[in-house]
């Protein structure tokens, strides 16, 4: 971290060595050069104090000051050597000194804001990472692969979540967004994995687990409402997709839709949406009228990948606004090669699919997850209860 803090500076790199220096030498010398080769009643060696500005912008603070040094010199020594009446004198010495220093001032507070800006990434990846904790390959029985990539119009972390429970009663996958960024949409994520966790091991029936994380999304809110949080967090609520693959019947997927977009079933057969289902977000469920939502028994063929994204994927839009044709895309790439169906290979696919169609600026942070029963093991055994 340290080591990387200290190069942020140097921009420029060729094979892991900085080339930063480059284009402030090369413009003091083409400077010095032209200077010489014209007309005396043409001086451009004061020019030189455009040296250290440049440095400033890509070089650190000491590679900034040498070059500001060396702009000093290098106009003392040119300038002196023309005859008097050709000479630049004393105000553009100061001017070339007194560049030199805010180059120098400048690069100091930029290198300055660098440090702090990666000082917050690395808070936030990390806090990224306790909330979003690591899933060993095939946890829970499961093939699963997943993909987390930051929005660039936000610099805070936002509120994606995932996790994989294996329990006595089945596997159980949640995928969310909470509403909003920031560290509040962080701690309404790690509330809802918490209790996903605890509930998703113990709890027999998956709509007992529904309920739990309605329950709790609207214990956080009077939480914070009663700690007098003025951020906006008492109206958070999440969309979510709540998944169960029973022991009972490895031919289905038992689903719970929170307000997000249904899961895409991509396999042998093709592309298909499942049911969006009835429930609203978390948090908003005392809205709807009825109880508990209803919990959706879906039939799976085997090889087929559920695949779950958050608004990263479904908002992404090109520079006509077009929104990202993702079932179009992933139909069509399925076509050209069925392997793309592997967990991994899919989210690999629409990673890169949404960057190159919103041309690399995401308009929130997006989070893509694929996970299906392993081809030729049904039965899931071998899972781990933890």
């Amino acid at each position: 971290m340290k080591r990387d803090v200290r190069s942020r500076g140097e921009l420029l790199r060729v094979r892991g060595h900085s080339v930063a220096w480059v284009p402030p030498l090369l413009l003091l010398i083409g400077i010095t050069v032209i200077d010489f080769n014209t007309a005396g009643e043409f001086r451009m060696i004061s020019w030189v104090v455009l040296v250290p500005g440049i440095a400033a912008a890509i070089c650190g603070v000491w590679g900034t000051a040498v070059f500001a040094l060396l702009a000093q010199l290098n106009y003392l020594l040119a300038d002196t050597s023309y005859p008097n009446r050709y000479q630049s004198g004393l105000p553009d010495f100061i001017l070339v000194g007194v560049g030199g220093v805010l180059a120098v001032l400048a690069c100091a507070v930029r290198v300055r804001g660098e440090r702090l800006m990666l000082h917050m990434r690395d808070i936030a990846d990390t806090t990224r990472r306790t909330v979003l904790r690591p899933l060993p390959a095939d946890w829970g029985g499961l093939e699963h692969a997943a993909v987390y990539l930051a929005s660039d119009v936000e610099a805070r972390v936002g509120g994606d979540f995932y996790d994989i429970q294996p329990g006595p009663h089945g596997t159980r996958v949640l995928v969310g967004d909470v509403q909003g960024k920031g560290l509040g949409a962080v701690e309404a994520a790690a509330a809802l994995l918490g209790t996903f966790r605890e509930a998703g091991y113990h709890e027999a029936d998956l709509t007992t687990v529904a309920g739990r994380l309605e329950l709790r999304m609207v214990r956080h809110r009077r939480h914070l409402k009663a700690l007098g949080r003025g951020d906006g967090d008492g109206d958070r609520f999440a969309t979510a997709v709540l998944l169960g693959f029973p022991d009972d019947d490895t031919g289905a997927v038992d689903v719970v839709v929170f307000g997000h977009e249904p899961p895409l079933a991509v396999g042998p057969d093709g592309v298909r949406h499942l049911p969006p289902g009835e429930a609203l977000p978390l948090g908003l469920g005392e809205l709807a009228p009825g109880g508990p939502p209803p919990v959706l028994r879906v039939p799976l063929a085997p090889g087929e990948t559920l695949l779950l994204t958050t608004d990263g994927v479904t908002e992404a839009r090109d520079s006509d606004g077009c929104f990202y044709p993702l079932a179009a895309e992933v139909a069509d790439a399925l076509a050209a090669d069925p392997r793309i169906a592997e967990p991994h290979r899919l989210v690999a696919f629409v990673r890169d699919g949404t960057l190159r169609h919103c041309g690399g600026r995401l308009a929130d942070d997006t989070t893509v997850f694929a996970v299906r029963r392993p081809v030729g093991s049904p039965s899931g055994k071998g899972r781990s209860q933890s």
